[in-house]
């Protein structure tokens, strides 16, 4: 019952990714979303969701990558989004952290692919690092339906998030010992508005820290919502691969 709302397997570290997905496949892997983060990934995640059945694909342009595109091509982008296998725009967002890219230049084509999310009525999947307050100035003026992929913020902040319809990534962060914000927000929060995702190859939970990341590793961290929301680990995974169907408009599994 594993569905993997956030990853990136267009990266080389899974070298025979044919048996990556079949052992992940009889982990209990049903799904993943393997996302992009510039043009050329974007046309890497449609051939991999056309060759495994497992993936779905979402395309757009993280806020680093966005120099180096050259400029804004939304012909380009609305024309990977009609893939049948995208329901998704994504990598998109801010990152605050570093200064690779000027900020105004981040929320400039944010908009613009939040636009156009809007347009062909597809969710996002939204990164946001160090930048709580433009992300919720733009959430709100926008209104997209989607993920707050690997959410950093406050219990208030995931309050105000979920008030405007939008679901909580939560990863492998979660296992870790000083992760006692993102624990409180996991309690504080209606598992009907968490989704579980890996970031992999990042992002690797405990007890596996140091690994590349996969995303049949998610039963660390099923295991650990589990645990602070006081329900056993089935239900917490049969209701966030629910949410996450639901969040992409995939058909429930019968």
């Amino acid at each position: 019952m594993i569905f993997d709302t956030h990853a990136h397997y267009d990266d080389p570290r899974y070298g025979d990714l044919d048996h990556v997905v079949d052992e992940m496949r009889r982990n209990g892997v049903e799904a993943i979303l393997t996302c992009a983060t510039d043009y050329a990934s974007c046309e890497t995640v449609l051939k991999l969701a056309g060759q495994y059945d497992l993936f779905y694909a979402a395309v757009g342009i993280y806020p680093h990558d966005i120099i180096k595109q050259g400029r804004w091509d939304a012909d380009r982008l609305r024309a990977y989004a009609r893939h049948p296998k995208v329901v998704a725009i994504g990598e998109i967002g801010l990152d605050y952290h570093y200064d690779d890219t000027p900020r105004q230049m981040q929320k400039d084509w944010l908009c613009r692919q939040l636009a156009l999310a809007n347009e062909l009525q597809l969710p996002v999947s939204f990164h946001d690092r160090d930048a709580h307050g433009d992300t919720l100035e733009l959430l709100r003026q926008y209104r997209p339906k989607g993920v707050l992929h690997c959410f950093s913020g406050s219990v208030e902040m995931a309050r105000e998030i979920t008030k405007l319809g939008m679901y909580l990534g939560i990863g492998g962060v979660v296992t870790f010992k000083n992760a006692r914000v993102l624990k409180q927000v996991v309690q504080a929060i209606d598992l009907e508005m968490l989704v579980l995702e890996t970031d992999a190859p990042y992002m690797t939970p405990e007890p596996l820290r140091g690994q590349t990341n996969r995303s049949d590793y998610i039963i660390y961290i099923a295991r650990q919502v589990a645990q602070l929301k006081g329900l056993p680990v089935e239900q917490v995974l049969q209701i966030t691969e629910q949410n996450a169907r639901r969040v992409f408009q995939l058909k429930p599994k019968p």
